[in-house]
């Protein structure tokens, strides 16, 4: 292990055992890039301040591009206490005494608060786009299924005859307020904390703007205090993963109870299925299932760091090298599970007749028949009453409601005319809805219009 950046203080070096328990490079290695991003950036602005002289920054900057490539080439990221170490340890190897300038008028509670901004700027596109490709294999799913039909649940009962497209549209406004949320957590993230220095800013004739402009952030922190001690972008980060996740958990359960022989409304591949060790005949839905449990995972780490930060005192303690663990890992979940999904999305095939005789089930178009008598001038309280009389009926007698014939209707209602016996139909009952957002095919169709335009915008 390299010397420590603030040994001096110190007679002894720290223990191993302390050592092992405070270093952070096994982990915060992912910031490499934006360490030396940064590190560039703050170079060149002391090298147009006149804090170092042109030549030193040009050397600097130089020696951080030639540590880039050696990584690249295989160097191995190991022996120092944090990734901030280790590239200022290797600058200095390669370019000597002149890399020690390149922390001057920098702290590493800055420098690491400025890394982790480029790093969860890149997690939000990186999400975005994920979340794209989700929401675009739905929308191909919607344009097949246009024209069928199949069951809306409340309550996990059937409710009323809806349009698949709708179905799936349903999923994509979900996504797309996930895609929203994730592109307004990165304009709100886009603030440069480099010059806050370890809290109280610096001393030296820095330019902020100039390293904000060369790092693409829209704007420098304006407390010195606030900047290295935030971690709420994280937080907000984790918390759009959480959101993005609990609905990505939605479609896991929804794809779980479809593909099960109970419902067997879709079929899941076998390149997308496992069997058992034991029972010849199953075919399970583990991704869906693995997915969903995973969504714990996520919310796991916004808890995490919501405890990290509920008690700190300003400005910088060391409990904030705990935000990085855990939005890594959260990361690492959310795009692996966005992936995984689009990729059986697109495979899953579709049981329509059995969504559509399931839709007409359960006495789902008994509201049309309520809704056909409020047209007629009934008060829909009324109506609902003379239909639910006519249920009782029906499920003592053991028929449907589209078994009755005009005279049964009429019995219950002389409004009743030759056309309720269509209006009681599945398809009819889900193409009379046909208000913005609603089950008809032109509702959904102008549905997957409406997102396609609004996901166009990212």
């Amino acid at each position: 292990m390299k010397k420590k950046l603030w040994q001096g203080r110190f007679d002894t070096p720290l223990s191993a055992d302390a050592d092992g328990f405070n270093q952070s490079l096994t982990f915060d290695r992912k910031l490499f890039d934006a360490d030396v991003e940064a590190s560039v950036a703050h170079a060149a602005m002391l090298g147009e301040c006149g804090i170092l002289t042109k030549e030193e920054a040009e050397q600097i900057c130089e020696g951080l591009k030639e540590i880039v490539r050696d990584v690249a080439a295989g160097m191995p990221i190991t022996g120092a206490e944090d990734i901030h170490s280790f590239i200022e340890g290797e600058l200095v190897e390669h370019i000597g005494d002149v890399g020690k300038k390149l922390h001057t008028a920098r702290s590493r509670n800055d420098q690491v608060a400025t890394d982790m901004r480029l790093y969860a700027r890149r997690s939000c596109d990186g999400a975005i786009r994920a979340l794209k490709d989700l929401v675009e294999v739905l929308l191909l799913r919607a344009k097949e299924g246009v024209h069928y039909v199949m069951p809306g649940f409340t309550h996990l009962r059937k409710a009323q005859p809806v349009n698949c497209a709708q179905y799936f549209n349903a999923y994509s406004e979900m996504f797309l307020r996930d895609i929203d949320r994730f592109s307004a957590c990165r304009a709100r993230l886009n603030v440069m904390p480099l010059g806050s220095a370890a809290l109280a800013g610096t001393s030296y004739p820095i330019d902020r703007e100039i390293t904000r402009e060369l790092l693409g952030f829209s704007s420098v922190s304006q407390n010195s205090l606030d900047a290295v001690s935030d971690r709420d972008f994280i937080a907000e980060y984790l918390f759009c993963a959480s959101l993005a996740m609990a609905h990505l958990s939605r479609l896991c359960e929804d794809t779980i109870l479809y593909t099960s022989d109970e419902f067997g409304y879709w079929n899941i591949p076998d390149e997308y299925s496992t069997g058992s060790s034991i029972m010849p005949q199953k075919k399970n839905p583990d991704l869906p299932e693995l997915v969903r449990g995973k969504t714990g995972r996520v919310y796991g780490a916004l808890v995490s760091i919501l405890t990290v930060i509920k008690g700190l005192p300003l400005a910088y303690n060391k409990d904030l090298q705990e935000d990085k663990e855990v939005f890594f890992d959260a990361e690492t979940t959310l795009l692996q599970c966005v992936g995984i999904y689009a990729a059986l999305m697109k495979k899953i095939t579709l049981n329509v007749n059995a969504m559509y005789e399931a839709a007409g089930e359960g006495y789902s178009t008994a509201t049309d028949v309520a809704d056909y008598l409020a047209k007629k001038g009934m008060p829909f309280r009324d109506a609902h009453a003379v239909t639910g009389k006519l249920v009782r009926e029906c499920i003592a007698a053991k028929k449907k409601l589209t078994d009755l014939t005009l005279e049964d209707f009429k019995a219950a209602s002389p409004a009743f005319e030759e056309d309720i016996l269509t209006a009681v139909t599945t398809r009819a009952s889900a193409e009379a809805r046909n208000s913005v957002g609603g089950s008809s095919v032109k509702a959904a169709r102008a549905g997957i219009v409406s997102l396609k335009k609004r996901l166009a915008k990212y």
